[in-house]
């Protein structure tokens, strides 16, 4: 499909769009998916909401307080004023935003929309050698952040601190702004995503991506409707999360429940305390909430999504005895920006993951790329009407291959048509819903002047999934005990976000390489 004229005076994002020929096919085989060539995805969501639904409906809300669609619309409108016209961001350029889950980050995110920029949206735990790769790669003109998160933000960067700075400029500026006519196709958003180089990727998606998320995991599969109440624990920098607690209740009228952080049993108390009716979390949180008896809590969840890792059979059926509907199990992936694999209500199998949601197509290949039969172990590949595209990036080639998302899972495909999870393909370590890349904890251990080598990889823990595990060749003259692994777990964690360090540290003597040099992880897993 040629790509409309776009309204981005920065094009910064198209100019580095991978080659036409790198593009995953894209199928647009629901009628709707079909949509104009002029969209902003901050007006549909919000501004035709309102217009459909009116403004008196609780749109955001926080344990503090509840913003109704029209106070949502207002406080949009104010910050897109506030980045045109007192920080000069024009279409096209790039807002870089930090925070945890509260109703200014969501408000801010549509604002940049709404001004034509490109949201980046970063996870509040990253540190700033974390950041500064997203910045060099992205190069935002401005960022927002959360007062309380200023301190890692790399130095050089424009910063509006929201709470008291955004709010107070936010009240010079009217409710009322005349969003930007976006191309379907221009880009809405860079989700980054660790890949397993220790290299940040940046996934580009289009404003229509947005609404297509919407338009067939939320509409086919969780079925959302104007009176629910979404909650759940993924920020919203993970595509996980702005799909789960953003994009699919805006788009359905819903209000949402956004928690800053929340251990699984408050996440169990707040829902049945607030009637939550959607829950987004990780197989994890689940597991953990039957584990320790608050099953019974989430009896008034109508639809609860488990995705960011896979979910075993025994949370599964557990969870259907305990609270009397099924899990909707899914995969996703930042690639492809939400579920394209899933299953709901009686079609849902514990151990299977689903099929492929309306709107998709899946198969499993070989490594030639040809399709195995149905129960032989393969590549999943996925088509839809969304699909990767790296900024800039030659492992483009590596994600798409003729024309399919390969996702870097290994899965078999029945006669049925559903999708059984086997392993991970590359060197992700999944590990409580978060992805963690292996050689990124590698090259932070290594900045420890007691280490010599290293590798990571992910190791079973029946809570966990996968825990991080590193084995260390330490220094001459280092002492190899308890005392060297505590220090290189805090280093971790100064230097990178927390959930990354190694939980499991074990010294060797030396690491397993190949002839040429190459680090054969596959023997540490097995060891």
């Amino acid at each position: 499909m040629p790509l409309s004229p776009s309204a981005h005076i920065d094009s910064f994002c198209r100019d580095r769009l991978p080659p036409v020929g790198q593009w995953p096919r894209l199928v647009f085989d629901l009628p709707e998916l079909r949509y104009p060539d002029r969209l902003n995805a901050a007006t549909a969501l919000l501004d035709g909401t309102v217009a459909r639904l009116g403004p008196g409906r609780p749109c955001l809300r926080s344990p503090q307080e509840t913003w109704s669609y029209g106070d949502v619309l207002a406080r949009a409108n104010r910050i897109a004023h506030v980045l045109t016209a007192d920080l000069g961001v024009v279409p096209g350029n790039r807002v870089l935003l930090r925070g945890t889950n509260t109703p200014w980050l969501a408000a801010c995110w549509l604002g940049v929309l709404k001004a034509g920029a490109v949201a980046v949206t970063t996870m509040p735990m990253l540190r700033r050698h974390e950041l500064d790769k997203i910045v060099e790669r992205a190069e935002p003109s401005v960022a927002l952040c959360d007062e309380r998160l200023l301190d890692e933000l790399p130095p050089g960067l424009p910063v509006v601190s929201y709470g008291t700075e955004l709010a107070g400029r936010c009240a010079r500026h009217p409710a009322a702004f005349d969003d930007v006519p976006t191309a379907a196709d221009d880009v809405a958003l860079l989700a980054f995503t660790s890949g397993t180089t220790g290299s940040p990727k940046a996934t580009m998606h289009f404003h229509r991506d947005l609404l297509a998320i919407a338009d067939t995991f939320s509409r086919h599969v969780l079925k959302p409707t104007a009176d629910d109440l979404f909650c759940g624990t993924p920020p919203l920098a993970f595509t996980f999360g702005l799909g789960g607690l953003l994009v699919f209740p805006l788009h359905a009228g819903a209000a949402v429940l956004l928690l800053e952080r929340a251990t699984p049993k408050e996440l169990a108390a707040t829902v049945a305390e607030q009637a939550v009716t959607v829950l987004f979390t990780a197989p994890t949180a689940y597991r953990a909430i039957l584990g320790s008896g608050d099953g019974p809590l989430l009896a008034g969840v109508r639809r609860a999504v488990s995705a960011g890792e896979a979910l075993p059979a025994a949370v599964a059926e557990r969870y259907r005895k305990v609270v009397g509907r099924p899990l909707i199990d899914g995969i996703g992936s930042t690639e492809m920006l939400h579920v394209f694999i899933s299953a709901a209500d009686e079609a849902a199998r514990p151990g299977s993951t689903g099929v492929a949601v309306p709107g998709f197509r899946a198969t499993v290949l070989d490594l030639d790329g040809r399709p195995v039969p149905d129960g032989t172990p393969g590549l999943l590949a996925v088509q839809g009407p969304t699909g990767c595209r790296y900024l800039g990036d030659p492992r483009q080639a590596d994600y798409v291959r003729d024309g399919w998302n390969l996702t870097g899972d290994t899965y078999v495909r029945d006669t049925e048509g559903y999708f059984r999870f086997v392993a991970r393909s590359d060197d992700m370590i999944v590990s409580s819903g978060y992805n963690i890349a292996a050689p990124e904890v590698e090259e932070v251990l290594l900045t420890h002047p007691d280490v010599a080598d290293c590798a990571v990889v992910g190791t079973p823990d029946p809570d966990r999934g996968s825990v991080v595990t590193a084995f260390v060749v330490p220094r001459p003259g280092a002492e190899a005990g308890p005392d060297l692994v505590h220090a290189l777990q805090e280093h971790a964690k100064a230097v990178a976000a927390p959930y990354k360090y190694p939980r499991r540290v074990r010294f060797v003597d030396a690491l397993p390489r190949n002839a040429s040099g190459k680090l054969q992880r596959f023997l540490l897993r097995e060891g």
